[in-house]
């Protein structure tokens, strides 16, 4: 029994003095448990309507006055039809209701952005909902634009792709240092004439040819079996990628002059990075529906900005212009990561 206390005693030791550990266990869980419970909700509030109006009626100022009054949607005014189209392009806007009096009859229009496919379908839903209660026998067309079919691959491709080259590109790389750290091989490089930038652009290389390839293969999927719809825009597509992977494998660096060993470099890479994407960058949901201060949180996700790159880009097929802010993003990302990874390994030399 003795024995058996001692080995009890010792692992309980041994447990208090892994911090890291302790800290996983007892955190994640509650981390957890308040984004589930607490921030993360499938339904969809906050829904940017504008609203076009050939001719005001009395049916007309009611309905917008329920529209103004609802809290589930943000009236964003009255504006004309190419000033609505062109908001719905910019992302400004969700949606547009068009109001057009024909024969003496009320009809009304829904052009929802379908780029998302669960904000369209839920938008859609609501305004229909308000305009039948507020006037009974109205006629309402929806028309939703960049998917109208509202395939759910349209709005899952974006974010699986996003989550596939941070985990992969991230992964590969902290992996594959910290194993040279733990065979001795990274101490014969760090006592070489070679200067660290070179040694940490040897590493990155032949992983970005690798995630080069993982990139292809994903685009000829997404643009074959998952009938994503091919246009001249793929090009932009690549770039912005390439950015991403870059920055993802940049990430891993980071990961790889922090870890020491490869399962905590896993875990880090892994856990601490796949949650955030899958919970926090609007893969699944959207980020407007979150508490402000965790927009704000995820404002530092890399793959927030190329989910939302990537549904302009692929889904609504827009010209990168319309994407520069995330691009911009993705960009001082990289360079800050970079420049910590290169500094931290320098220290460590």
């Amino acid at each position: 029994m003795s024995i058996f206390r001692s080995l009890i005693k010792k692992e309980v030791l041994h447990l208090l003095r892994d911090f890291r550990t302790i800290t996983v266990v007892l955190v994640m869980p509650v981390v957890l448990l308040l984004l589930f419970g607490f921030a993360i909700s499938t339904e969809v509030n906050n829904v940017k309507v504008v609203a076009v109006a050939e001719r005001h009626t009395d049916e007309t100022r009611r309905l917008l006055d329920r529209l103004r009054a609802n809290s589930y949607f943000t009236f964003e005014g009255i504006v004309s039809y190419s000033e609505a189209e062109n908001r719905l392009r910019k992302g400004v806007a969700d949606a547009a209701v068009v109001f057009r009096t024909e024969d003496g009859k009320l009809k009304c229009q829904i052009v929802a952005d379908a780029s998302n496919t669960t904000m369209a379908q839920t938008s859609t839903a609501y305004l229909e909902s308000v305009i039948n209660s507020g006037a009974a026998g109205v006629q309402v067309v929806t028309d939703t634009l960049y998917n109208p079919q509202l395939k759910s691959a349209y709005n899952f491709v974006p974010g699986i792709m996003g989550m596939i080259f941070i985990l992969i590109c991230a992964m590969m790389t902290s992996v594959s240092i910290v194993s040279e750290k733990e065979t001795g091989s990274m101490n014969l490089l760090l006592v070489s004439p070679v200067r660290p930038h070179t040694i940490i652009l040897g590493k990155l290389v032949p992983y970005f040819l690798l995630s080069c390839v993982i990139l292809t293969l994903a685009l000829v999927l997404s643009y074959t079996l998952l009938g994503i719809p091919f246009s001249a825009s793929v090009i932009n597509v690549v770039w912005v990628s390439i950015l991403y992977v870059i920055l993802a494998l940049a990430l891993g660096l980071l990961v790889s002059t922090i870890a020491s060993t490869q399962v905590s470099a896993l875990l880090v890479s892994g856990v601490m990075f796949m949650i955030p994407v899958v919970l926090l960058s609007g893969m699944i949901f959207p980020v407007e529906n979150m508490p402000l201060f965790l927009q704000w949180i995820s404002c530092a996700i890399p793959a927030r900005w190329y989910i939302s790159a990537m549904r302009v880009l692929m889904i609504q097929q827009l010209p990168v212009g319309y994407v520069l802010t995330e691009v911009g993003v993705l960009a001082g990302m990289t360079l800050c990561v970079l420049a910590l990874a290169i500094k931290k390994f320098n220290v460590k030399k």
